[in-house]
């Protein structure tokens, strides 16, 4: 028995190159700066997706109407992220915030996994599967924020996967995409990205047999019934076909293209750009190497997704997630061009056989990735000082503890959309908020009043009388900022160099009086 098992435990306490690259990037988030972790909670809507999920946990249903705001109280709201809300807060609930950010730090890591897994399972060599997984995961470095997001940058490469495998191997896998697409649905927008690449393969097929002539259409149905059940999928959801109309409206607002900055073109001068540079340039010339094999569904994923990712960053993920296996093939076929043929000493020879020897090392998973997830978890470790709180350099938290009582007493408070963000997950249910991070549930209109607000447009008092705010905390950079200072109606209560607290000072009475 035990010489039956033997095979199996030596697997089971091997480690593989990618079980490498899963603990090397959770140490270098968690070991080796252990207050490299704060990033993961810079983004304020970790807050309220935190409180959101502990409504459905406490009220067994997902909320219909809105919850945190007075501006827009009770009106319709999409919860379409429902399902990452419960997540979050279960972890929560479990061990607060050390457990969210354990959480994404572990999504980052199983998606440069699956990245490298998937890469030499297309067939690129490992030395260039490495080199293009470590581009694409410091390019993605720009997202790698605790937020529904997240699902999308693991479910992108497994989808690629399946859809890959069906080309040589067309078999009940492909059906996969079924439920994938139906849970995705229900944790982040990006689903659509499944569809996508659904009928991207499905057209490639297409073309392909087109093009060669005597190839079988059985592929393209395969594919065309597949696309037709994910599109199915997307209605299993608490909102039905009303979630397609609320997302379409939200992805086509020209409002929305211009204020948000995630659906607005890549800075070239940005950090950590010049690695989806790199992809960019590089994926462009494999699309035109696959071409010239005729092999046209990859051509179509890299000259598609280079597209929406130049158009929109938060597209870039996508890209690089698909671009890097892509040109790592396409230079593993150029390479055995210049390799093949080498004497067995050159240095040609030596790295292809490097190459091959490390093969059967990204083909299997052992237990090192969740052991060091326990470690992380349960082993008490002195100098990482696991987070209590949203990082100090990006929030307010000091002035938030010391006001407390003051910020929970205003029922109109003004703040800005990441502050209010926070201040939910602080103070919910007591706080309620005029504009948060939100942006497809308050809408071009009240978007717009709020920019003109905080840049001190010529309205700006009016805006403030309209709205009838009582306190606003605001960031001492707004233009606003230095208005209301020299403002007679309004009164300021503290100033920290960064963040300043005023107060009505008609409104300081209906304060007192609560």
């Amino acid at each position: 028995m035990l010489q039956r098992l033997r095979p199996v435990i030596e697997r089971l306490l091997k480690p593989s190159f990618s079980d490498f690259i899963f603990v090397a990037i959770l140490g270098w988030m968690f070991v080796l700066a252990p207050d490299g972790f704060s990033t993961l909670l810079e983004d304020g809507d970790t807050g309220w997706h935190i409180r959101a999920g502990e409504y459905i946990l406490d009220h067994g249903a997902v909320p219909l109407h809105d919850l945190f705001s007075y501006s827009k109280a009770g009106e319709p709201w999409y919860a379409w992220e429902w399902g990452t809300d419960v997540i979050y807060a279960l972890l929560f609930r479990a061990a607060g915030l050390k457990a969210i950010t354990l959480f994404a730090g572990a999504e980052i890591a199983l998606f440069a996994a699956l990245l490298i897994r998937f890469t030499v399972a297309r067939g690129a060599s490992p030395l260039f599967g490495l080199a293009t997984t470590f581009i694409a995961v410091a390019a993605c470095n720009v997202h790698y924020f605790a937020r529904p997001h997240l699902a999308t940058l693991l479910l992108v490469p497994v989808c690629a996967w399946i859809l890959d495998r069906n080309v040589t191997k067309p078999d009940w896998v492909l059906w996969l995409l079924v439920p994938i697409t139906a849970a995705w649905t229900n944790l982040h927008g990006g689903f659509l990205a499944a569809i996508a690449l659904v009928g991207i393969y499905f057209a490639g097929s297409v073309i392909e047999t087109l093009w060669d002539g005597t190839a079988s259409w059985s592929a393209s149905k395969r594919l065309a019934i597949a696309g037709v059940l994910c599109c199915a999928a997307t209605f299993v959801n608490p909102y039905g076909y009303q979630l397609h109309v609320h997302l379409a409206e939200y992805l086509n607002s020209d409002w929305i293209r211009n204020a948000v900055s995630e659906f607005q073109s890549p800075s070239f001068r940005a950090e950590h750009i010049r690695q989806y540079e790199m992809l960019l340039v590089a994926g462009l010339m494999a699309a035109s190497l696959s071409l010239a094999r005729r092999s046209v569904s990859p051509a179509l994923l890299l000259l598609f997704w280079a597209h929406q990712s130049l158009t929109s960053v938060r597209h870039l993920t996508i890209y690089v997630s698909l671009a890097a296996p892509l040109i790592a093939l396409e230079a593993t076929v150029l390479w055995r061009r210049f390799a093949d043929g080498a004497p067995r000493k050159s240095t040609r020879a030596i790295l292809d056989q490097m190459a091959a020897d490390a093969l059967p090392n990204f083909r299997h998973t052992s237990l090192w990735p969740a052991a060091a997830l326990a470690v992380l978890a349960f082993v008490p470790l002195s100098h990482i000082h696991w987070p209590t709180d949203f990082p100090a350099y990006r929030f307010p938290t000091k002035m938030v503890a010391k006001h407390e009582a003051e910020l929970k007493r205003a029922t109109r408070l003004l703040t800005s959309d990441q502050w209010a963000d926070y201040l939910i997950f602080r103070n919910y249910p007591s706080q309620r908020v005029y504009f948060d991070g939100r942006s497809d549930f308050y809408g071009e209109k009240l978007g717009q009043e709020f920019a003109g607000l905080i840049q001190g447009r010529y309205d700006w008092r009016e805006i403030l009388d309209r709205r009838d705010f009582d306190v606003a905390f605001i960031p001492l950079d707004w233009p606003l900022a230095s208005l209301m200072k020299r403002d007679a109606n309004w009164r300021l209560v503290d100033d920290d160099g960064a963040t300043l607290l005023f107060e009505r000072i008609a409104g300081a009475e209906r304060l007192a009086q609560r």
